[in-house]
């Protein structure tokens, strides 16, 4: 087992390069097989080879490595259920948006949105042949109904719609995001169109649902405020669903929003108590086994009943890993006992890969175990308590530092007072979750004190309260940040190699320092001469009209409402962190731009065009104005015509038939997205 223990991170790395072959490169699941059964020879063929010779020879890891990589691949493409004939993708066609009779179970329950409920379904059956795969479904809100439980098993008649792309750059794909998960189409329905199955099969999810369900239950009836509610399923079971939008961003603000996941901090806390509970059990025969087996599973039970996320699958495959080698009484070596549990989640979750809660959880482990040492010996406080909060104030910037890069690539902001709700909260954490647990476990068996519930509610409320206080310190919250993908890389060469010298002070490290700094540098350079200098762009904004024409990396903005909304806003700022613009100017709405050699014409509500001798390059539709579009082209013979999301479905409809009739481009930014003019 000695070369498992050096050979493990390799092998995982390996495993983390296949899974991302697996996803960007599509290679069918046969010549996986292939290539799987043909690696497995050679490497029983080296491996006879090498037992027989005295030398060791390279071969045997290398092809231990390389099918490592194909087993990455062929883990993505398994657990992708597109890939065998029963998914239901293969027995629907989109373009002909026909009905389909769908039965399906009820996976899970989303954060409703603005208008819908929205769930994860399973598939089971298609017009009576049955099925298999995930879906996103949509229910209109209807405050009079239920909201659908999980397991629930419904029929009805639905069409099956493609997931949207995002309208504008740099915007969150959700599709994406989903693709991830597995999910590739969505559903739209009413309750009333829903018809409910009996159905006494219940599944591990709808289980771990309804011991929540029954928890939040009996903590209802002890008057607690929705958002201590929503706090405290977020800190004990794991679910954030019920937190509001204020509260979500307080913590998120204040630097604070890994408090409200449950992650290694909390299982290892549970952890405690299972141990202590479980104690008198070691007094008999076998008893450490039997102590160790309950432990493992009571962890993975409490991962099931909180929604078995990223961060809680991490946590509970680390802390298991741990127990089971305390018990068999092996020393445990804290980078393979990461590098055990990334390898055991990734190839039964391959997509977890992508998740970014799995990443800033591992990258903050990695850090706390390699950063804080370093900076925690610096210093050696007699006094215990100072002790404690140097060590807390050093864990917290540890796993900062191994989290900032690739939080301000994903959020593209920094909560530098991080330091002060970490070190206030933090302390009391495991009081917090200890008393939380027996909460829930007193009002789950109906003994509840009530003045118990009150004295744990008023606890929450000012912990919120002290977040809410961190958040508003506006100032200390660095905002709209721009930070790609290159700057990730660069950034964390430049952590690592200043590791090293903090580490141990060499004048190679310092070399390795100054070169990590001129890396960062050229990132820098080559990003701001890639800026975007000259783009006239038709942003998609519902019912009204958004132009943004860049000159210079500026950005000279027109609209036609009164004021920037917070989704119009959202559109704005999200372009310009993505091409890292820092002036943006008000302008008005024209009727004609000149860009370079190009000319665009708008045409609003006034229908007002009469310009003798102009063929523009592009025509701009705007608020559904009443032309003749087929005189119109014959009259100006513009070579592009776009329609922005301020014009009426009807007129859009109208403008594209004619448009394909006469073979000239169109573009609808409802349907293709906003429309980009470089010059």
């Amino acid at each position: 087992m000695q070369l498992l223990n050096f050979t493990i991170i390799k092998l995982t790395i390996c495993l983390v390069i296949g899974i991302s072959v697996g996803y960007f490169f599509s290679i069918s699941l046969h010549r996986l097989l292939y290539i799987q059964a043909s690696f497995f020879v050679a490497l029983s063929v080296f491996y006879f080879i090498a037992k027989k010779k005295i030398d060791q020879t390279n071969w045997f890891g290398l092809f231990s490595f390389l099918m490592m990589i194909s087993i990455g691949v062929l883990a993505v493409n398994f657990h992708n259920e597109k890939s065998f004939s029963n998914h239901y993708t293969n027995q629907i066609s989109i373009e002909n948006d026909t009905l389909k009779t769908i039965t399906f179970r009820i996976r899970s329950i989303l954060k409703p949105g603005s208008f819908h409920d929205k769930y994860i379904i399973d598939l089971l059956e298609i017009d009576g042949h049955k099925a298999t795969g995930k879906s996103l479904l949509n229910i209109q809100k209807d405050s009079s109904l239920k909201t659908l439980k999980v397991d629930d098993i419904f029929i009805s008649t639905i069409a099956f719609t493609s997931l949207n792309q995002p309208l504008n750059p740099y915007q969150f794909n959700y599709k994406a995001y989903l693709e991830k998960k597995y999910i590739y189409h969505q559903l739209f329905a009413s309750n009333q169109s829903l018809l409910q199955v009996s159905s006494s099969a219940h599944t591990l999810l709808g289980l771990a649902n309804n011991i929540r369900e029954h928890i939040n239950s009996k903590l209802k009836s002890h008057h607690f405020k929705p958002d201590e509610l929503a706090i405290i399923n977020a800190l004990i079971l794991g679910q954030r669903q019920s937190i509001s939008k204020t509260i979500y961003s307080n913590y998120t603000n204040a630097g604070a929003i890994h408090i409200l996941a449950v992650s290694g901090l909390h299982i290892g806390i549970i952890l405690i108590i299972l141990s202590f509970a479980l104690k008198p059990i070691e007094n008999f025969k076998h008893g450490k086994l039997i102590k160790t087996i309950l432990l493992v599973i009571f962890l993975w039970c409490f991962a099931f009943i909180a929604g078995l996320s990223a961060s809680i699958t991490r946590a509970v495959t680390m802390f298991s890993i741990i127990t089971i080698a305390s018990s068999l009484k092996r020393p445990t070596n804290i980078y393979n006992t990461l590098a055990i549990s990334i390898f055991t989640i990734l190839l039964f979750k391959p997509m977890f890969l992508f998740d970014i809660g799995f990443q800033l959880s591992y990258l903050a482990v990695f850090a706390i175990v390699i950063v804080d040492p370093i900076i925690y010996k610096r210093w050696k406080p007699k006094s215990k308590i100072i002790d404690f909060y140097w060590h807390t104030f050093t864990i917290t910037l540890s796993a900062q530092l191994g989290v900032i890069p690739i939080s301000l690539y994903y959020f593209h902001q920094f909560p530098s007072l991080f330091f002060i709700s970490n070190l206030v909260i933090i302390p009391f954490l495991g009081f917090i979750l200890g008393i939380g647990i027996l909460i829930i476990l007193l009002a789950s068996l109906n003994m509840l004190p009530e003045y118990l519930a009150n004295t744990y509610g008023y606890i929450i409320s000012l912990m919120n309260d002290f977040i809410a206080w961190v958040s508003r310190q506006e100032v200390f919250l660095l905002k709209d940040i721009p930070f790609n993908l290159s700057y990730v890389i660069a950034t964390y060469i430049v952590i690592i190699c200043l590791i090293r010298i903090l580490k141990k002070w060499h004048y190679s490290s310092l070399k390795y320092v100054l070169i990590a700094f001129i890396i960062f540098q050229s990132v820098a350079i080559y990003t701001n001469y890639n800026k975007p200098t000259n783009e006239f762009i038709v942003f998609h904004k519902n019912k009204h009209s958004l132009i943004s024409n860049t000159i210079h990396n500026k950005m000279l903005l027109a609209y036609d409402f009164d004021s920037l909304s917070s989704s119009a806003n959202n559109i704005v700022k999200d372009y310009a962190i993505g091409n890292h613009i820092n002036s943006i100017k008000k302008d008005s709405l024209q009727s004609i731009y000149l860009l370079k050699n190009k000319r665009l014409l708008v045409i609003d509500s006034l229908g007002v065009y009469n310009i003798k001798s102009f063929e523009p390059d592009y025509l701009l539709l705007r608020q559904s104005p009443k032309i003749n579009l087929n005189r119109l082209i014959d009259s100006i013979k513009p070579k592009y015509i776009i329609a922005d999301g301020s014009n009426y479905k009807s007129y859009i409809k109208t403008w594209e038939t004619i448009c394909k009739k006469r073979e000239l481009p169109f573009h609808q930014t409802s349907k293709k997205g906003a429309f980009i003019i470089p010059y």
